[in-house]
């Protein structure tokens, strides 16, 4: 695919920052790599007159600009893994052309979502200079627009991003009221920045979970509607009799995956898999509101299920049920919510940082037994509602190819739009050869 960068500029807040204080980090982001996340969003083109979009790009610059003022932590540079200044410094903004329809995109491997947005997803990064986010306006020769957003995890994440490109677009629209104020001042004041030896070791920990060497693919793969229902059906049980409908398809990717590991090792191994759990709504700001929906950063968490196959007497993969995986799953968010973790961490200060330890000590004690990770979040409804004026987006994009060194991850998409309503787009990382096996699994093909 031909890709030409037409333009590179630097937008900055609209208003002077230079009197703002730095924005200290919270723990949660001091805990995250240095790495970047994609979301790309695919507008169609709706007036095929209209192919000169300059208009509607000045207007882009013009509207990111007067967001930035709000969300000026991402504007600004990340200092020592402590805080952000620099608030000037201002974020990348690339213009590209694209020489291909949008529809023609579409059909090529999942690979060339790389060229659509500004930094190659989830490598390890030094992020020093780099903004803490960047965006890539990529016109299609269709008239189609994708906007590419690469985002610092350790500055944000999903729900963070989701609120900023509302406001951002709500700006371009001239629709005030629907801006969403960042809370700046609760996070740090939680959950405070920590330069001690404990820092040093979680963040090495984090790491280790993250990342390990590899040679790791990204395929796309769409679960209809239909397709759901019976997988829901088949994964219910006495324990969960109504599983949800990201549970079926998570724990059936951890089946099949689980799967291809051990096809690909020669022998069964434990198997952990993670939920990224939103924490805002459970938890209360520092300014007596009802939750923290709001809060800048990173305010999620891992809701760890493991499957030993010698706790179930399996020696097989065929053994494992798709039910108990779903028991497994579903035992994991629950504790987290219902358990002492959540009811710790809201107190925030002292308790809070003492279960967060806990936290890391019982990962620490997991990765001693070297089982298999596998990481799944959900992206529903966080991007398909943002309009900057040329109606929402008709698909969600994400990961072309990682990084030589990640982890399997596994990212749920909404795609009513694209492929009929109800239906989910799964982005899946894995290992080359192990991503081959779960290519040729009859029995996972099945359901898409």
């Amino acid at each position: 695919m031909e890709l030409n960068i037409v333009s590179r500029e630097i937008i900055k807040p609209s208003s002077q920052t230079l009197h703002l204080k730095p924005y200290n980090l919270c723990l949660f982001d001091q805990l995250i790599p240095d790495t970047f996340v994609s979301v790309i969003l695919f507008y169609p083109v709706h007036d095929p007159t209209v192919i000169d979009h300059s208009e509607a790009i000045t207007q882009l610059k013009k509207s990111l600009s007067k967001a930035l003022i709000l969300y000026y932590p991402l504007s600004g540079r990340t200092k020592h893994n402590l805080y952000v200044d620099d608030f000037c410094s201002g974020v990348i903004f690339l213009e590209a052309r694209v020489k291909c329809k949008m529809y023609e995109f579409f059909q090529r491997k999942n690979e060339s979502q790389n060229q659509l947005v500004p930094f190659q997803p989830f490598c390890r990064e030094k992020t020093g200079d780099v903004p803490p986010i960047a965006f890539q306006v990529n016109v299609f020769s269709c008239g189609g627009i994708a906007l590419g957003i690469s985002l610092c995890h350790k500055n944000a994440d999903a729900a963070t991003l989701s609120h900023f490109l509302k406001t951002w677009a709500a700006f371009s629209t001239g629709s005030p009221e629907k801006i969403i104020k960042p809370d700046l001042s609760s996070p740090a004041i939680l959950f405070p920045p920590q330069t001690n030896d404990f820092l040093n070791k979680s963040t090495s920990l984090m790491d280790r979970l993250w990342f390990s060497e590899g040679d790791y693919v990204t395929k796309k793969y769409v679960f209809r509607a239909k397709s759901i229902e019976t997988l829901k059906e088949r994964a219910k049980s006495k324990r969960v009799p109504t599983p949800s409908r990201n549970e079926a398809i998570s724990c059936l990717i951890w089946k099949h995956a689980m799967a291809a590991s051990w096809a690909a090792s020669g022998s069964p191994k434990p198997s952990v898999a993670g939920q990224a759990v939103n924490m805002r709504p459970r938890m209360k700001s520092v300014h007596g509101d009802n939750s923290l929906d709001n809060a800048l950063g990173n305010f999620f968490w891992w809701a760890l299920a493991a499957f030993d196959p010698d706790d179930y007497n399996v020696e097989s993969s065929s053994d494992v049920e798709l039910s108990e995986l779903v028991v497994q799953m579903k035992g994991a968010t629950s504790d987290f919510f219902n358990g002492d973790f959540i009811s710790e961490v809201m107190t925030g200060n002292k308790e809070g940082l003492t279960e967060i330890m806990n936290q890391l000590e019982y990962m620490c004690s997991i990765e001693l037994a070297e089982p298999d990770f596998i990481m799944f979040t959900s992206w529903k409804g966080y991007y398909n509602e943002v309009d900057f004026g040329f109606g929402k987006p008709f698909s969600v994009g994400t990961i072309g190819k990682v990084g030589p060194a990640f982890r399997n991850l596994v990212i749920l998409v909404d795609a009513d739009d694209q492929w009929g309503k109800g239906s989910v787009e799964t982005f899946i990382t894995l290992q080359r050869k192990e991503m081959a096996l779960l290519e040729s699994d009859d029995t996972f093909r099945f359901y898409l």
